[in-house]
């Protein structure tokens, strides 16, 4: 066999080429050969070039940090101008929400334009230490310790309040009562009942102490109990130290820090029975101002529709919370959860609904299980001071 090539005839030659010339050319770049991308590689550097030399409108400039003119530092100083006290912002340990901003008393009297803008959710105590009384709020007395107003103007409604959303959907406040009057019913309610749920202390319990702080542990808010006359009193008679509408100011008052000496860390009082006191403006009157002295608030129980409550919280700038009514007038399971229902549907007509109940067994089953259905369908159950309203927040 001949080594030599045999030369392509022009019928063995592949379409689209011709004879080879003599001598050395350029290569020859195809759209589907390797020139393209040598081609594309030139295009490229080039662009990387032009983009090098222009500005880098991309990149964070670097910030230059002038020196100050020497001249400036050699002109005299401005005379020095009283400036208005500044707005100090403070934030209690482990609180959310707002803080709250604080000026000079002073300066607010003075008519400088301050603006004071205290809210309350944001000055309760921390849950870790809601069941320390905080001894600002507080005033010895023979009977015991007494509610007060700080000195910076914190009120124990304002402080013991448990904090909620601040939300505008549809709420419910529960506040069951009767604690501290039996011993295996207290601690049965404190332990099942949701925290979100406030509870009442009867004035005439035992060992009111040591209940409150465990009922704050858990994360309840509280009002205490306070005995006001009924009609047909004494034969219905809610115990001792009960105010009477014949009594006179200076005994009712007596007995109304009788019952608020009995324990310490609640928002306010709520009236156990009373439809005849509360329904005489005389007798009430030196209650409620009592009662704004000492930064409280009022419960109304809804039992009595001739209750002069609101006129009177109003004049004594106390807040005020009325029910919408008992859920445990009959002490059956289905009509409990029937009156909760009825709640619900108050709720979701003008915002918010008050309901009141006793701590017996089947109140405080029927409500725990409600409750966690309820959260369900998006009601919020607040604290009765999230509901209460206030004259001094106007």
């Amino acid at each position: 066999m001949s080594t030599s090539q045999t030369p392509l005839k022009d019928i063995d030659r592949p379409l689209g080429q011709s004879r080879p010339r003599s001598g050395w050319r350029w290569p020859r770049l195809s759209a589907g050969g390797g020139g393209a991308w040598l081609a594309a590689a030139v295009v490229m550097f080039g662009a990387s070039g032009l983009i090098a030399l222009r500005e880098r409108p991309y990149r964070t400039p670097v910030t230059v940090a002038s020196q100050p003119d020497a001249r400036v530092a050699a002109e005299p100083a401005a005379p020095v101008v009283a400036e208005k006290p500044t707005p100090s912002v403070e934030r209690p340990l482990g609180a959310d929400g707002p803080s709250i901003t604080r000026v000079d008393p002073d300066a607010a009297r003075s008519g400088g334009n301050v603006v004071v803008i205290r809210d309350p959710s944001a000055i309760g105590q921390n849950l870790r230490v809601a069941h320390l009384p905080d001894k600002a709020l507080i005033e010895p007395s023979e009977s015991g310790p007494l509610p007060i107003r700080a000195a910076d103007g914190r009120r124990p409604f304002d402080v013991y309040a448990r904090p909620w959303s601040g939300a505008r959907g549809a709420r419910i406040a529960l506040v069951i009562g009767g604690l501290g009057v039996s011993q295996t019913g207290t601690q049965r309610a404190i332990e099942k009942l949701p925290a979100e749920v406030t509870l009442g202390f009867a004035s005439q319990g035992n060992s009111l102490g040591r209940w409150m702080q465990a009922a704050r542990q858990k994360g309840h808010e509280l009002v205490m109990q306070v005995p006001l006359e009924p009609f047909d009193y004494p034969n219905v008679d809610p115990g001792r130290n009960t105010l009477t509408v014949d009594g006179g100011a200076e005994e009712n008052l007596k007995n109304l820090r009788w019952a608020l000496s009995r324990t310490t860390n609640y928002t306010g009082i709520m009236n156990y029975m009373g439809a005849r006191f509360t329904a005489d403006a005389g007798a009430m009157a030196p209650v409620m101002d009592e009662l704004g002295k000492r930064g409280l608030l009022y419960l109304d129980d809804g039992s009595s529709a001739r209750s002069v409550a609101p006129a009177l919280a109003l004049k004594s700038a106390v807040p005020l919370a009325s029910a919408d009514g008992p859920i445990d007038a009959v002490r059956d399971r289905g009509e409990i959860l029937k009156r909760l229902d009825e709640m619900e549907r108050i709720a979701r007509a003008k915002g918010f609904a008050l309901a009141t109940g006793s701590a017996f067994d089947v109140t405080v089953d029927a409500v725990s299980s409600w409750v966690d259905e309820a959260k369900k369908r998006g009601i919020e159950i607040v604290p009765v001071s999230a509901v209460a309203n206030d004259p001094e927040r106007g």
